[in-house]
């Protein structure tokens, strides 16, 4: 079975982002991208380097390529939930396209640039659809006329995959299997519906093996602060609760207080049925008045 979370960013760079596996990246990119976008070949913009993670450092997460056909990928797997991620794609996306411009350049030499990002959460609401794609239309017409085709942006939420091996039909289904299914699979006992895909075998043999002793370290350090991220969200949250409810609490107590005051109800006996203090139903008293 694998032992590394190819889901957590660190090993996600180091699988699909370092030279040795750019077969990996482009069958990835194919997998999600349309026909007419195919790619054969790509130049790593920021492949892997530990150098880069050291010292706790994760800024440089997401992998920036470049196809043979001009095209330009920004290629990034989120593991934690993050729920302004949409402005942050966005910002990448833009942030890609800048970086085309050289000095002397001219608009009408910016490509394509598409941002494929993977979610390990629930994000886009009102859809139980993995796969969805982003692109500028015309309002008027609900078309897509291709005057703007410079923007493509696509997001693969992970929590949504919900096939089994038998049901595995694409290349996408394929890698959205891997990805969410790798710590159960077994170099020797792949199933054959992913054992067919060479690329997703390569992954499958490639994964455990990638990293030694100093990147193990870091995969650690980085599993540990997801954990704590983690921790931390569901303490608030169950904080947030216990105050909703306690909040929740008060004002039934309130509500029930100015029912029996409506009613003409004497104050000490709304105070003996709500706990409230004389105070706090001559208050009560007022507002109603």
């Amino acid at each position: 079975m694998c032992k590394i979370n190819p889901r957590v960013d660190f090993a996600f760079k180091k699988l699909f982002g370092s030279e040795e596996n750019k077969d990996l990246l482009i069958s990835l990119i194919n997998a999600i991208i349309s026909e007419a976008d195919q790619v054969v070949e790509v130049e790593l913009k920021n492949p892997y380097n530990l150098a880069d993670y050291r010292a706790g450092k994760m800024s440089i997460i997401d992998i920036k390529a470049k196809a043979e056909n001009g095209r330009w990928f920004n290629i990034e797997m989120q593991i934690s939930e993050d729920y302004n991620f949409d402005k942050r794609a966005i910002y990448y996306w833009a942030k890609l396209v800048t970086e085309q411009l050289s000095e002397g350049m001219m608009f009408k030499e910016l490509k394509k640039t598409i941002s494929i990002n993977i979610l390990d959460y629930n994000f886009i609401p009102d859809t139980a659809e993995v796969h969805n794609c982003y692109k500028i239309i015309n309002t008027a017409t609900g078309k897509d006329d291709r005057l703007h085709d410079i923007f493509e942006l696509h997001y693969i939420e992970l929590k949504k995959f919900k096939k089994s091996y038998a049901e595995i039909q694409s290349a996408l289904d394929r890698w959205s299997s891997f990805l969410t299914t790798a710590h159960k699979l077994d170099r020797e006992h792949t199933p054959k519906e992913l054992a067919s895909d060479k690329n997703i075998v390569k992954a499958i043999s490639a994964i455990d093996r990638m990293f030694d002793e100093e990147e193990r370290q870091v995969y650690d350090v980085r599993m540990q602060s997801l954990a704590d991220v983690e921790s931390k969200i569901a303490s608030a949250a169950e904080k947030g609760m216990e105050q909703g409810v306690e909040i929740g609490r008060k004002e039934t107590t309130r509500m029930i207080a100015l029912k029996l005051i409506q009613q003409g109800t004497a104050i000490d006996i709304v105070k003996s049925v709500t706990g409230l203090s004389v105070a706090a139903i001559e208050d009560l008293v007022k507002s109603a008045s």
